[in-house]
């Protein structure tokens, strides 16, 4: 595996900022087939990957471990995770790509059981499953529709029914389990060292407010510090400490752009006493003071809601 993983938006195109909200419709077969159905190790920042194999097959890679992929096979890419894709020619099916955070906000009000199969990497064959996969197509189809829309309300509207077809792989992972015996989601097919990088990324997810050093999380998790910093390099392409810095930089970034919230409130929500240290670390990872990086988004942010206005009008 290559020790710098590229980060995409979608396969091939620049990142867009993990705080921007979107949700992404398109075919397999369009984008794949640009690359010759083989698609290399990536992963999305603050962004969930959904595939839908309605033909053909392959084999999907997610964090170094591999799944056969065949007709009616669902996979579940979620933000950070390191997936690869390798299809037969043949292969189609819808592709949603959407922010993980807006999502995982509904579930964690609404539905706390559908929240492990947003976070947690996924590759499920539901040929055999024909009660709950047939309501699959038609959420994909809804999707697809509202995306091409572009009017008010299409990223809100596209969420909530993805969310719906979430509950539906959560139906189906039950039930699924309940048919081979597997005990949870980490214990379909993934490995070891899958199954301690995804309970160290779930401890950054709640503890990184907090500053736990890396000597802690380790702690947590059985592990030293070295041999963890190697298992998030190894499946991640990036070292432990990266890990819990990417995802405090993250929140900082949702916040200064979405939120009212001054910088000392904000450093202060991150678990910073001194704002002028919180500053100082968000420059030497964006390379931008936080002021700065706030006016440029929102910036970024003026075009975007100029033509929601003009739509509404």
């Amino acid at each position: 595996m290559p020790t710098t993983i590229p980060t995409y938006a979608l396969y091939g195109d620049q990142a867009q900022p993990a705080w921007l909200d979107m949700i992404h419709f398109e075919r397999i077969q369009v984008r794949s087939s640009f690359y010759d159905y083989d698609i290399k190790p990536h992963i999305h920042e603050g962004l969930i990957q959904l595939l839908y194999v309605t033909t053909g097959g392959g084999t999907a890679v997610i964090d170094g471990v591999a799944w056969p992929v065949r007709p009616q096979t669902l996979i579940v890419a979620p933000s950070h995770h390191v997936h690869e894709l390798h299809f037969t020619p043949d292969v189609d099916g819808p592709v949603v790509t959407a922010a993980q955070r807006p999502l995982e906000s509904i579930a964690k009000a609404a539905a706390p059981d559908v929240l492990p199969h947003i976070r947690q990497p996924l590759v499920l064959s539901v040929a055999d499953s024909a009660r709950h996969a047939e309501a699959l197509m038609p959420l994909f189809d809804a999707i697809e529709r509202e995306t091409r829309l572009h009017t008010s309300g299409e990223v809100t509207a596209g969420t909530a029914l993805l969310m719906a077809v979430f509950v539906q792989i959560a139906r189906l992972a039950t039930m699924l389990r309940g048919n081979t015996g597997d005990q949870g989601p980490e214990a379909m097919m993934r490995s070891r060292k899958a199954v301690q990088v995804e309970r160290f990324r779930m401890l950054v997810d709640q503890q990184f407010h907090t500053h736990w050093p890396v000597e802690r999380y380790a702690s947590e998790l059985g592990l030293t510090a070295g041999h963890l910093s190697r298992l998030c390099r190894e499946l991640l392409g990036r070292s432990s400490l990266e890990i819990i810095n990417a995802r405090i930089v993250h929140e900082a970034e949702r916040e200064l752009v979405y939120s009212a919230l001054g910088i000392k409130q904000i450093a202060g929500l991150l678990g910073y006493t001194d704002d002028a240290y919180f500053g100082r670390f968000f420059r030497k990872q964006t390379g931008r003071t936080p002021t700065e990086f706030r006016q440029a988004a929102r910036k970024q942010l003026a075009p975007q809601d100029a033509v929601r206005r003009r739509r509404k009008a």
